[in-house]
């Protein structure tokens, strides 16, 4: 592995400790007018997904985690697996939607997926910004009903339930943001 010293910080950057592997979310170099210098982080741990704040010395070593970023194809579903394909070496990988997390409300037959991993463990799961999905099943729309900005709910094929507009009927296209999971628009 590479050593990286507290220098070259970037936000972003993954390190491996000795409690785990962590991502780098915040950082700043403190110079105090008595004493050594020292760098204040905020590290989010990536298997757990919880944060903790530390402090290391200036110039203090440690190891990088290199992470590989592969490009996956999802194929379909296999009872509780989903199995992916490596678009590049044509690859299927099975894997179970615990590992997915939260990308398997947004993942239907053939979605693009960034698979985040150290080693042959997946660590996460990159998607778009925003997806496109069917509505599964709403509520008509009741003739009448036009109070602005007012929602119901809707199931996606994917059996997630987001709020959309009243205007929107089943079987029809909408843009979800998948950081947020709301209704964007239309697709």
């Amino acid at each position: 592995m590479a050593q990286i010293s507290t220098s070259d910080f970037k936000t972003g950057m993954t390190i491996d400790l000795d409690d785990g592997l962590f991502v780098v979310s915040d950082f700043q170099h403190v110079k105090p007018g008595k004493g050594g210098a020292f760098v204040r982080t905020t590290l989010k741990n990536v298997r757990t997904g919880s944060v903790v704040d530390r402090t290391f010395r200036a110039g203090e070593k440690m190891n990088r985690a290199i992470v590989d970023k592969t490009e996956m194809q999802l194929l379909y579903r296999d009872g509780a697996d989903y199995v992916l394909m490596d678009n590049s070496s044509y690859e299927q990988l099975n894997v179970d939607a615990d590992t997915l997390g939260d990308a398997v409300d947004y993942l239907i037959e053939s979605s693009p997926v960034t698979l985040v991993m150290y080693g042959d463990e997946i660590i996460g799961v990159d998607l778009a910004a925003s997806v496109a999905l069917p509505i599964a099943e709403t509520e008509p729309g009741i003739q009448g009903d036009r109070v602005s900005g007012a929602k119901k709910p809707a199931t996606l094929v994917t059996g997630k339930v987001i709020q959309v507009p009243l205007f929107i009927e089943t079987g029809e296209n909408v843009k979800v943001d998948t950081r947020t999971g709301e209704f964007i628009s239309r697709a």
